[in-house]
Formats: C-alpha cells, structure tokens, sequence
C-alpha cells in the first residue's frame, strides 16, 4: 500500500516536472517564432530551464514575472561587470566614457524593469510593455557608444546581446497573455 502511495506520488511529480518544462519549451518557441530577430529558441529555454521560478510556473503570465525578474538581475550583474571594467586601467578615457554612460543606460534599464513589473503585476499592460521597451534601448545604446569612437572594441558585446534578448522575451511573453 505504502509503495503505491508512493508511487502515485511520483508520476504526479514527474508530470508537473513535464507540463512546466513543456510550457517553458512551448512559451519559448511561440516567443522565438514570433520575434526571431530578437529571441532565439536555445537561449530563452536555457535561461529558464535551471530557474527554480520558471520551473514552478502554471502559465505565461508566471513566466512573464520570471522573465522580467531575470533581466532586473541581469542588468544589476551588468552594473557591476561595468564597475570593475571602470577600475581597469587599461581603458582609456573614451572607453571609460563610454562604460560610464553604459553604466547609466544600465541603471536607468534596472529602473524600468522594476516599474514594468509593477504595472504588470497591476494588469496594467500597456505601461508594462512600456517600461520593458523602454528598457530594450539600453544594449543597443552601450554598443553603439563603443562603435562610433573609432578603433573602440565593447568590452560588453555578449552581455549586451543577452540582456537584449532577456529584455524581449518577456515582451513577447506579455504579448501570449493579452491574446
């Protein structure tokens, strides 16, 4: 008896395991399909696969939270990276420069995150989508910087890339839950 009990246990575990893989797997395709571009396949599973969140999501509106908590913290790491680059001395001043302002434009995205989160968590999707939008120009802005000096290579180019697809998949992630 014991041993059924058990059992029983365990397939239901197994199939909340496979119905939260599945929708991250699903809500990740539906998002990369939608907005390839901006969003590929491997990496939204791969940054919400080993999140404990994600894992015990029960639907996209979860994951938008998920999503959106993801690229706070990412922008938070990407504060910090820059202040240690700022500590190198191998910079130079217009490099330095333009890790200043790519600090700000980090900034000024954490902020807008934080308040996309909260107009969300309000159903107050048109602010939310907003506030993330808003928070997409960052990356493109803090490479641009580094592009237009001449010669000047982004110490920041991979994590640019990533915050700027951990920035649009909760967009298109909201965008699965107003439908």
């Amino acid at each position: 008896m014991k041993n059924s009990h058990i059992s029983c246990l365990l397939f239901f575990y197994l199939l909340l395991v496979s119905a939260t893989s599945d929708l991250i797997q699903k809500s990740c395709y539906e998002a990369s399909k939608g907005n390839p571009a901006n969003i590929k396949l491997d990496f939204c599973v791969s940054a919400f696969e080993g999140n404990p969140k994600a894992k015990a999501a029960y639907g996209v509106a979860d994951l938008v939270l998920v999503s959106i908590e993801t690229a706070i913290a990412n922008a938070t790491a990407i504060g910090s990276k820059i202040s240690k680059l700022l500590d190198d001395k191998r910079f130079g001043i217009f490099a330095r420069n333009c890790l200043k302002d790519c600090s700000e434009l980090y900034s000024l995205a954490g902020s807008s995150l934080e308040t996309g989160l909260d107009a969300f968590q309000a159903v107050d999707y048109g602010t939310a989508n907003a506030e993330i939008s808003a928070a997409l120009d960052a990356p493109v802005t803090c490479e641009d910087q580094f592009k237009e000096k001449k010669g000047l290579v982004s110490p920041l180019t991979k994590e640019n890339n990533n915050f700027h697809q951990l920035t649009a998949i909760p967009l298109a992630f909201m965008k699965m839950v107003q439908q």
